[in-house]
């Protein structure tokens, strides 16, 4: 992918993981809560070296009892629902479409071994693949520059994709 930017993912469990970039520094935490409540955060010092940056800084995936689907909120926003994040458009597909805060609709085609975010041209914007053996990190994030400005939306809905595809939703 040209003109991309590369976050490592340590720790395997997507409940709690960090992101972080080839210098090190931190970009993202995912943390739950006893209470069944996720946050994600954009680090500021990361997002600050980086104009391209936009959106909420937080994100918030409020599981149901038993970690059912609930409902997800970007910084202040208003709350949707995290079926509507990860829209099925045909039965036996494996995407799941999210629409952005900026409007426009992308989708997560989810493999095995990684997921690929789309936009509605059919251009990638992101690529999330697991790690080798010998790599430090679990998994890569590989994100388009012109994607950063949703990088929080990103971050969030691959988080949420992959724990749908851990909990068989």
């Amino acid at each position: 992918m040209s003109a991309s930017y590369v976050l490592f993912q340590y720790s395997a469990d997507p409940w709690n993981a960090r992101f972080e970039d080839s210098e090190r520094r931190r970009a993202f935490t995912v943390e739950e809560d006893p209470n069944l409540i996720m946050r994600i955060t954009r680090e500021a010092p990361w997002a600050q070296l980086h104009t391209e940056v936009m959106g909420p800084s937080n994100s918030y995936l409020y599981f149901g009892p038993t970690r059912s689907p609930g409902y997800l909120v970007y910084g202040n926003s208003p709350h949707q629902s995290m079926s509507s994040a990860r829209r099925q458009k045909r039965e036996n597909s494996t995407s799941r479409y999210f629409v952005a805060q900026n409007g426009k609709e992308y989708k997560w085609k989810i493999a095995p071994q990684g997921l690929e975010c789309i936009d509605s041209k059919g251009s990638t914007v992101a690529i999330w693949e697991t790690s080798q053996l010998q790599d430090e990190f679990h998994a890569r994030l590989t994100v388009r520059l012109s994607a950063l400005a949703i990088i929080t939306e990103i971050v969030t809905t691959l988080t949420l994709n992959r724990i749908a595809s851990i909990l068989n939703w």
